[in-house]
């Protein structure tokens, strides 16, 4: 799919078919394109784990009182481990983690709607359940999880911001940019 239209059609998914089930490898193609995330010091400290026990996910659909992907077949739950980052950033690598996860998480949405398939970025759960659900250590963040599968119906994408409200030039609410001069030999 062309990049504008994929990122144009990106949206979260609420309602999953439960007929037709994604193959596993599309998914790992997926995560393969979140694992391609930049990284502060090119240091791999994002982990990803593909659940698909329906068990463990109706425990993680409960544990973001979310029930709309307790039926899914694939949900990814993306981690960090922030140790590293901290003792080569100090006080700026706590901020370093959740960007990169933030962009890997991103990388994995746009490969998902690239293949045809939907989810949601679910970020709202009881860190203590998924937890124990996943077998967690305490030291790992837990950043989102992801609903996979293909999207039953089409919901209807909800606007997003006009540029002209979120763009500035130069300085905070500055909505003008300053023309450039063009050197006279330019001018045509």
């Amino acid at each position: 799919m062309e990049f504008n239209k994929v990122v144009n059609s990106r949206h979260s998914v609420k309602s999953f078919k439960t007929t037709k089930k994604p193959s596993y490898r599309e998914i790992i193609e997926a995560i393969d394109a979140a694992n391609k995330a930049p990284l502060a010091a090119n240091y791999p400290c994002i982990y990803y784990i593909l659940v698909q026990d329906k068990e463990k996910i109706k425990q993680l659909a409960e544990a973001s009182v979310q029930d709309f992907f307790q039926n899914v077949d694939f949900v990814v739950v993306v981690c960090s481990d922030y140790s590293f980052l901290e003792k080569s950033y100090y006080e700026r690598g706590k901020k370093y983690g959740p960007q990169q996860s933030g962009a890997a998480i991103e990388n994995l949405l746009l490969k998902v709607t690239d293949l045809g398939l939907g989810a949601c970025w679910v970020g709202a759960f009881t860190n203590d359940i998924v937890r124990r659900v996943l077998n967690l250590p305490r030291d790992i963040e837990i950043e989102a999880l992801i609903p996979i599968g293909y999207e039953f119906g089409k919901e209807k994408q909800k606007a997003k911001s006009d540029l002209d409200r979120v763009l500035f030039f130069d300085e905070w609410k500055n909505k003008f940019m300053k023309s450039r001069s063009i050197p006279p030999a330019h001018r045509t």
